[in-house]
């Protein structure tokens, strides 16, 4: 453990990344956000703005070709250590949308990804779940 860890504890901030979704892992995430009964920021995290104050990122949707450029140019500004998150089978597989000429592939061809939330869309406490797995790596990265 470094002695930054130990004398500075701090909360994860939360990014996401749309990839290409139909916004319905979206509408979940918002979901997570805004609702008391599933609200992420009980776990000690919150939402930020900035790709450059994030330190956990949930991906949604499959990597489009018209935005694999300006996805992976984002992802490169966060900072390490980092832990990806994709959320919903679309980032994970591709999903329906697999063998369409304007998916990329999965996500994980082009980033690491450290944690799998299932689901079209997952459901709120699947995302909780996942975040919360997330966190445990970051703090272990730490």
């Amino acid at each position: 453990m470094s002695l930054l860890s130990k004398i500075a504890v701090r909360s994860p901030w939360l990014y996401r990344i749309n990839a290409g979704s139909c916004n319905g892992c979206d509408v979940e995430l918002a979901t997570t956000a805004l609702i008391p009964r599933y609200d992420v920021e009980r776990l000690g995290c919150q939402y930020c703005g900035t790709p450059k104050h994030a330190d956990i990122v949930l991906i949604t949707g499959p990597l489009t070709v018209c935005v694999k450029e300006k996805v992976l140019q984002v992802y490169q500004e966060i900072p390490e250590p980092k832990v990806t998150v994709a959320v919903g089978i679309c980032p994970i597989s591709g999903g329906v949308f697999r063998d369409s000429y304007a998916i990329e592939g999965p996500i994980d061809k082009y980033m690491k990804v450290d944690v799998n939330i299932p689901g079209c869309p997952p459901r709120p406490q699947a995302i909780i779940e996942g975040i919360a797995l997330a966190i445990e790596i970051w703090k272990q990265r730490l």
